[in-house]
């Protein structure tokens, strides 16, 4: 282990991609629903009648965000469940039939995917750039009469890729018309959000998608949060049932205090976003400047045009830098960082995105990614980028 640097203790959190920490005005606005008003959503007395309120304000308040209706709003218990619900909703309404999406997408669509192609739906993974981009031509050629589903990621977990959904949304509208007039089975489009949400418009008419993920761990809201949109007429075979909850998608007693806060912590996030992305894209420049800079044989994962990738993602393939060691090492300076998708520690594999954008294995595992967010300062990064460049030549001597 390398010594610390002596004087300095540092406690930089660099790994917001994987999760972030409660807002403050989120933990207030949660507080009420854990003593005062624990009632149950569904009893009619005054407590139950409370958090039904509550519930309801809160759909109501995203909804105006993604300029949806409120009955299009599903409460569950955080972005894999909301995906799984979107995937396996879709495709189990329709038995073995075809379903898309692509090669970089988070580990909870890739695995869907894997369990209904055991079940014996056809599956597609359409390939990607050497940027993350999904390929649309290829995507449109996937398309078969007995396709009923496309799922595309919005913003890449790992690589901060931001996907064309917009362009891809118009072009489904066209082709479901000219599939209506068929009498073909709809394509139903769903994009997982969950890293857009801090960022990115989510105005569903805009993107043209019929379902959308989005959690609450990503925006600093609390940990099992999150929501599907549901556009009106889509149909979906809900995974729990039991009472009938969230309009029969969703059965169980509604997590209360996680629904109000998840709402607080989205409505901060779309008021900020374009505040705090710019902030954090000149920290992410600085970075990757000053890294360029004082480390030879490295590589940008992901786009170069700020535009097309998250502000606070930065993701570098260091050569000659087993990318897992690298992280222990800023881990014994106070630096926390990532090597790839939080869901996927522990597991030897590289990771599937970077090899899908071009990259060797070897690459893929001499890779780290940095993500920022609100309590990034510029001291930080001058610390991370004092740092670095001495642990990546001391371990490109051993």
């Amino acid at each position: 282990m390398f010594p610390q640097i002596k004087g300095l203790k540092k406690n930089i959190y660099l790994d917001h991609a994987a999760t972030t920490p409660l807002d403050p005005e989120v933990k207030k606005a949660m507080e009420p629903f854990w003593h005062e008003k624990f009632g149950n959503p569904s009893s009619l007395y005054q407590k139950g009648r409370e958090a039904k309120l509550a519930i309801e304000d809160a759909r109501n308040s995203i909804a105006g965000l993604i300029k949806a209706r409120p009955s299009e709003i599903i409460f569950t218990a955080g972005g894999t469940e909301s995906v799984n619900l979107a995937i396996f909703g879709v495709a189990r309404m329709h038995p073995k039939a075809h379903i898309s999406t692509s090669k970089i997408e988070h580990h909870c669509v890739i695995e869907s995917f894997k369990v209904l192609s055991s079940e014996g739906y056809r599956t597609t993974l359409v390939d990607v750039d050497d940027k993350g981009f999904v390929d649309i031509q290829k995507l449109k050629k996937s398309v078969r009469p007995e396709t009923v589903l496309i799922s595309v990621m919005y913003a890449n977990n790992e690589i901060g890729t931001i996907e064309p959904i917009s362009e891809i949304g118009r072009w489904l509208k066209g082709e479901n018309k000219r599939r209506f007039a068929k009498h073909q089975s709809q394509i139903v489009f769903h994009t997982d959000a969950c890293q857009a949400a801090g960022f990115l418009d989510l105005n569903v008419n805009k993107l043209g998608v019929d379902l959308m993920s989005v959690n609450g761990s990503k925006i600093y809201g609390p940990k099992q949060s999150g929501f599907l949109y549901v556009s009106s007429g889509t149909k979906l075979k809900p995974l729990i049932y039991g009472g009938g909850q969230e309009n029969n998608l969703r059965s169980g007693t509604e997590n209360v205090p996680g629904i109000a806060g998840f709402a607080k912590a989205f409505e901060l996030a779309q008021k900020n976003k374009d505040k705090e992305s710019r902030r954090l894209l000149k920290l992410s420049d600085r970075i990757i400047k000053k890294i360029r800079k004082n480390i030879a044989n490295i590589k940008l994962n992901g786009p170069e045009i700020n535009n097309q990738r998250l502000p606070n993602n930065i993701n570098l393939t260091i050569k000659g830098v087993e990318g897992e060691a690298l992280m222990f090492y800023l881990d014994s300076y106070g630096i926390s960082a990532s090597t790839a998708s939080a869901c996927s520690t522990g597991n030897i594999d590289p990771s599937h995105v970077l090899l899908a954008i071009g990259r060797s294995k070897k690459e893929a595992k001499s890779s780290i990614r940095f993500t920022l967010g609100k309590s990034t300062k510029k001291s930080d990064i001058d610390y991370l980028i004092k740092i670095l460049p001495g642990l990546v030549k001391q371990i490109r001597k051993m």
